[in-house]
């Protein structure tokens, strides 16, 4: 496929979206158009203000519960990237743009995607019969790893929008790091974000798919360790390489060697995965360095413990500062999501494989995922739907427990969206249309 270059300026004029058959006009390019003092040279010199910009300021109670969510409109000025101040409300400032009272969130965040081996942006294809389990996957991945590799930076730009159009700014990418493509990978999707660097955000791990051992990934893995990657990670010691401690040894203390943090992919349900959770909870019990940016992606095996059991893991994850990466699955596996909230786990969510020959569905939207989460969880009042959105952003939420207003402040990172909703709990339970997406104060779209 021959490769093509969208600049920000035509994804800025061509980028009237299609979502779930609804065409999105971008909002602050309409407010460009509808008034003619504002020219695309005031978006780019990176200060300007925001007026009639929707903030939540509290909750209403009924009776001791959250009944609604109290909003306010304000003016917002950004410069250098930041929120520099925020104010009260100047709807006759013409030289603002005219936020038309939407309402203002973190931009969004997906926290585990495979940006580099995607078929998005290329011919339409479903996803193949699997056989011979995962290293059958791992032989069909040997075979068409080099096609992949061809245009895989071309893709990998063209995943980055869509997530975009979906309201993300930021993700956490798994990059293959194995024989086959050797670090070939990583060097591709580097250029893809270098490409993107002023609209999108993002950190890598060092992802083995093909085993450590069981293709002798490790001095590609060692070598990727050198670079500017954040994570190493790992999958399923067990089942690839067919021993938990001898894999789990190797990335620990390469992750210790390079500062680096860790992001595992744990799929195996039984014996095997509990154990391999609870090896690294003692390593990294033993490595306090390592506490805060330790990751277990999936972890399936929670999903099939008893009550108890997930009780327990959660209050040890809790205690070494272990995050869980969860792609939020349906059906015969329910993942432990309000447990781990309970206990103080940090929980985020990724659209993981989206249109490649692990998986033939993806919209893009961390948001859709929040909306299964509230659903499959029950969470469907005022408050806890208002909760859900740090599942979206990977954090950050504009109001706290008790209804202060805790984002956006003075000095905050200016990376968000302008959503058609009233509040943060009608953005969850109705994927409400994303109108604008700023990054680092840059108008993407």
């Amino acid at each position: 496929m021959k490769q093509t270059n969208i600049t920000r300026k035509d994804f800025i004029r061509n980028s009237a979206l299609s979502i779930a058959g609804l065409t999105l006009t971008p909002l602050l390019m309409n407010t460009q158009a509808s008034n003619p003092k504002l020219k695309e040279k005031d978006l780019s010199t990176g200060h300007y203000v925001l007026k009639n910009v929707r903030l939540e300021t509290g909750f209403e109670y009924e009776e001791g519960e959250v009944s609604a969510t109290k909003t306010k409109l304000f003016a917002v000025e950004i410069e250098n990237g930041k929120i520099k101040k925020i104010s009260a409300n100047k709807p006759n400032n013409n030289k603002a743009i005219d936020a038309k009272g939407m309402l203002m969130l973190p931009s969004f965040k997906d926290m585990h995607i495979h940006l580099d081996k995607t078929l998005y942006g290329d011919r339409w294809q479903a996803v193949a019969k699997r056989k011979g389990g995962i290293k059958g996957m791992i032989a069909l991945e040997q075979q068409i790893l080099p096609d992949l590799l061809e245009n895989s930076t071309y893709k990998a730009e063209k995943m980055i929008e869509l997530l975009q159009s979906k309201g993300t700014a930021f993700a956490r990418s798994q990059v293959n790091i194995e024989p086959t493509s050797k670090l070939q990978s990583l060097k591709n999707l580097q250029a893809a974000l270098a490409n993107k660097q002023n609209s999108f955000g993002a950190e890598l791990v060092a992802f083995p798919q093909h085993g450590v051992f069981y293709t002798d990934s490790a001095a590609y893995m060692k070598e990727a360790a050198q670079t500017d990657i954040d994570f190493i990670g790992g999958v399923d010691p067990y089942t690839i390489d067919g021993a938990i401690e001898k894999t789990m040894d190797f990335t620990i203390q390469l992750a210790l060697d390079h500062n680096k943090g860790i992001d595992i992919h744990l799929h195996e349900t039984g014996e095997s995965g509990l154990k391999t959770a609870e090896y690294l909870i003692d390593k990294v019990n033993e490595n306090p360095v390592l506490k805060g940016k330790t990751y277990l992606s999936h972890c399936f095996v929670l999903g099939k413990l008893d009550a108890a059991k997930q009780e327990e893991m959660a209050v040890k994850l809790a205690e070494a500062q272990i995050g869980i990466i969860s792609t939020i699955p349906f059906g015969r596996l329910v993942m432990p999501i309000p447990t781990l909230f309970k206990h103080g786990v940090k929980v985020m969510t990724g659209n993981d494989s989206i249109v490649d020959h692990w998986n033939t569905f993806g919209t893009g939207s961390v948001l859709h995922k929040t909306n299964l989460a509230a659903q499959l969880y029950g969470q469907v009042t005022e408050f806890n739907l208002s909760r859900m959105l740090k599942l979206a952003t990977a954090g950050p939420m504009p109001l706290d427990d008790k209804g202060n207003r805790q984002w956006p402040k003075e000095g905050d990172e200016a990376s968000l969206v302008l959503v058609d909703a009233s509040c943060s709990a009608e953005v969850i339970a109705r994927m409400s249309p994303i109108q604008s997406l700023i990054y680092k104060g840059n108008v993407v779209y």
